[in-house]
């Protein structure tokens, strides 16, 4: 048995919307330790039923009862998933339920509707922000940076690529991203590649311990994963912040959406979203 936890988010599409929710409420219980899956996709009866059994075999491996956050919508698909080994949290119908009440008119259950584009301009604008933030990862096309809306600038590790991401999928911004290496941290000075959008700039910084700990994963003893290269990085790169007036955020506790929705708020980006 382990101490974690399963957490399980089920849905008969993407699973963005409970995955959003259910890690946003997870976030107020501070020490607890989970082990999260994702079921997309859940949109037959056979598939419900393979669902039941992977979370109650959670159930029996972990011997604590698995939490399940749901968007599902289709009744006999939901029956089957709330019928397992767990706390089964119904994100759908503990919306739906009072907007039926209010709006006096039933729901239309259909698979995928919880994650519907609004329109084909929308989702055409957020795929070309997803395509951006992907092109320009790592600081991989400079010279597409006229276009960036945003710019994250950290070292190594902290956060960049997920954040961009993120903030392409939800909010159709277009973000690059671009990494300081240790040639750019022996002073304070802005790479010249990143002068000509120092209005479009925006700093990630990370606790040095967390630093190490998230490079250990990626390069075991390595330099680059001690945890005195971490402490030097981070300590440089907030020196640059602080000296070219950059605004920045430690994101050491932060989830992914809480530093999206600092970031749009800083940068007055957050009327983006499509």
């Amino acid at each position: 048995m382990t101490g974690k936890r399963a957490v399980f988010f089920v849905s008969d599409s993407t699973a963005i919307t409970a995955e959003t929710l259910g890690h946003s409420l997870l976030t107020q219980f501070a020490g607890q330790s989970f082990d999260y899956l994702t079921l997309r996709y859940i949109d037959s009866v056979e598939k419900a039923r393979e669902a039941r059994d992977r979370i109650n075999a959670a159930h029996r491996e972990k011997g604590l009862r698995p939490i399940i956050f749901s968007t599902l919508v289709v009744s006999s698909i939901h029956e089957i998933v709330a019928s397992s080994e767990g706390l089964f949290i119904d994100f759908m119908d503990s919306f739906l339920s009072p907007l039926e009440d209010e709006l006096g008119s039933r729901r239309v259950a259909s698979v995928g509707h919880t994650h519907g584009v609004v329109t084909q301009e929308h989702y055409r604008h957020r795929m070309d922000a997803v395509n951006f933030a992907l092109q320009n990862d790592d600081g991989g096309s400079i010279r597409q940076y006229e276009r960036a809306d945003l710019i994250l600038v950290g070292v190594s590790r902290s956060g960049k690529t997920p954040t961009s991401v993120f903030l392409a999928i939800h909010y159709g911004v277009f973000v690059a991203n671009y990494p300081l290496v240790d040639e750019e941290l022996e002073d304070s000075r802005l790479p010249a590649d990143l002068k000509p959008w120092r209005d479009k700039l925006f700093g990630l910084t990370i606790q040095p311990a967390r630093l190490q700990q998230i490079r250990q994963e990626r390069s075991p003893a390595s330099r680059y994963a001690a945890l005195h290269q971490c402490q030097y990085e981070v300590r440089q790169v907030e020196a640059l912040f602080r000296h070219n007036r950059i605004e920045y955020l430690d994101v050491t506790s932060k989830s992914i959406e809480e530093i999206a929705t600092y970031i749009l708020k800083a940068t007055s980006l957050d009327h983006r979203r499509l």
